[in-house]
């Protein structure tokens, strides 16, 4: 899956630096085209000649070529690029990318890049526990960066193997591991519907909710980086889209929601309802505004809304996989269990608001996935990683 990609690898200055000839051979091994980018602190650990040797290409640390001058520009090479490796990461290099300190022509090309890119840490023990190299990571996975981390193994289930970097071997296959996902939905329709519905009860007033969306256009993002071509039906909110893939329906009512969900699902192979739709909405609608009186109580009358979940899950055939979402306060299994199968939906995210960290508005979330005879539970995570989980679910299904 590394045949004709072009890697930006960045490399900074960490006594690690001299595995970067093993991440640069195995690269080349498999087909990649690599280009080097090298700090200046890079440079005492590891020589520009070597690393050119190996990938017959010069390589790049200043903005201007010292010998004549030539300009290298940050913006053309992050267009390049299909991906950016940095391995090894210092500590000061991560907190220069969280926080934008463009000082050298990796962080600027970092900056510039469009495509998804990776940082493998290294670091000694101590650096790497610090409260701010966690934060400064945390803001790098919430920008939708890769952290390449030793998860398996000794070196993982030693304390000692805390802030060393991957092995190079184990760094490549992540890469190849992202390519793969990136074809693994090609070809295919999904909907989605995100935020919340607004129900209208005078021209200035609306029942709403908490939802920003945050979740939903985590997984649209995700499926259309994975190859699906994107309905996104979204409700109010302040979220924006990126990808080319994803073509976007704007409504506010959750009667705007389920038409447009209807018209469109025939046409879809799958849909994952992440919207947090209005249960129910006022009877009647004033087309003034509604004036206050003193001293006397008002009483809003509702009427339930139309129920999407269940009106796809009529409408399913034996080709169609469905998607629901559940935020429960309580009883939360038994009750996205009784969903799961009324709606007719294949599995069920199941999250809940008594979880610090998790529900509306948080960039993160924590879920469980739930079909009719598994629930799998996932640790307090980004919505982005979040949503390569529902993904990679959906995936084992299709």
């Amino acid at each position: 899956m590394l045949k004709g990609k072009k890697i930006i690898l960045g490399i900074t200055g960490s006594i690690a630096a001299y595995k970067a000839c093993l991440i640069i051979r195995g690269l080349i091994k498999k087909g990649a085209e690599v280009q080097v980018v090298i700090t200046p602190a890079g440079k005492e650990f590891i020589t520009p000649i070597t690393l050119s040797a190996l990938t017959s290409k010069p390589v790049i640390s200043e903005f201007f070529a010292q010998r004549d001058g030539t300009w290298n520009s940050h913006v053309d090479l992050g267009l390049w690029a299909d991906a950016m490796l940095i391995a090894p990461a210092t500590a000061a290099t991560l907190g220069k990318m969280a926080n934008g300190v463009a000082d050298n022509m990796l962080i600027t090309t970092y900056l510039s890049a469009k495509s998804q890119v990776f940082v493998a840490p290294a670091m000694d023990l101590d650096m790497f526990a610090h409260p701010s190299t966690h934060r400064n990571l945390d803001i790098l996975r919430s920008y939708g960066t890769i952290i390449i981390e030793p998860t398996s193994g000794e070196l993982a289930s030693h304390l000692v193997g805390k802030g060393r970097m991957e092995e190079p071997d184990q760094i490549i296959n992540v890469l190849e591991r992202f390519f793969e996902k990136k074809a693994d939905l090609a070809g295919k329709n999904i909907l989605i519907t995100a935020g919340p519905t607004y129900e209208q009860i005078d021209p200035v007033r609306f029942i709403g909710n908490y939802s920003s969306g945050k979740m939903g256009f985590a997984i649209a993002e995700e499926c259309a980086e994975r190859g699906a071509k994107v309905t996104l039906i979204a409700g109010p909110v302040q979220q924006k889209t990126t990808h080319a893939n994803i073509t976007r329906i704007d409504v506010r009512s959750a009667k705007d929601m389920h038409d447009e969900a209807v018209d469109a699902f025939p046409n879809m192979d799958v849909a994952i309802l992440s919207a947090a739709v209005a249960d129910y909405t006022p009877a009647d609608v004033s087309a003034t505004k509604m004036k206050r009186k003193d001293g006397i109580e008002m009483n809003l009358e509702l009427k339930p809304t139309q129920d999407i979940a269940a009106k796809l899950g009529q409408m399913k055939t034996t080709k169609q996989h469905l998607v629901g979402f559940a935020l429960e306060t309580d009883h939360e299994e038994d009750h996205a269990r009784k969903k799961l199968v009324k709606k007719n939906l294949d599995f069920i995210v199941l999250n809940s608001l008594q979880d610090k960290g998790a529900g509306f508005q948080c960039d993160t979330n924590k879920v469980s996935l739930i079909d009719a005879s598994s629930r799998t539970d996932f640790p307090l995570k980004m919505k982005s990683e979040v949503a390569q989980d529902i993904v990679d679910r959906l995936v084992s299904i299709l």
